[in-house]
């Protein structure tokens, strides 16, 4: 179970922003594409931060509220990003994630460089997809 890594369930196309993105377009991304959060890239695909959801939500309602220009996703986005690397294990993931709050977390290289996200459903198919597997084989 040790064995099983993040590079064999991670998402390999999950949706990106560029800092320079307003809010508006951000929001767009997300309901085109139903996730809940995405990696910030700079022109070089390195991660810089993240943005979720409720980010864009929070600025939407200032907007709508005070009548004013959404930010940018510079001004939005986390800068301290937890990421994971396409080598480490589902398992030790899991546990993270049970003590963590991110739903999403990138899957960088060792260079900083984005590979894509893997979230808390894509770790669960991961544990249920080896758990029935050792289940039937030992029938």
């Amino acid at each position: 179970m040790e064995s099983i890594q993040v590079k064999e369930y991670m998402n390999h196309y999950p949706v990106t922003f560029t800092p320079d993105m307003v809010a508006e377009e951000a929001s767009l991304r997300f309901l085109k594409t139903k996730q809940i959060g995405g990696p910030v890239i700079d022109d070089n695909h390195r991660l810089i931060g993240f943005l979720s959801e409720s980010d864009v939500l929070g600025a939407m309602l200032k907007s709508i509220y005070f009548n004013e220009q959404t930010k940018d996703v510079s001004d939005l986005m986390r800068k301290d990003v937890l990421s994971v690397k396409p080598y480490d294990s589902i398992v030790e993931l899991a546990q993270t994630m049970l003590k963590a709050k991110p739903k999403v977390y990138p899957v960088v290289d060792d260079d900083g460089n984005l590979l894509g996200t893997i979230c808390r459903n894509d770790v669960l198919r991961a544990l249920d997809t080896h758990l029935r597997a050792s289940f039937h084989a030992g029938k």
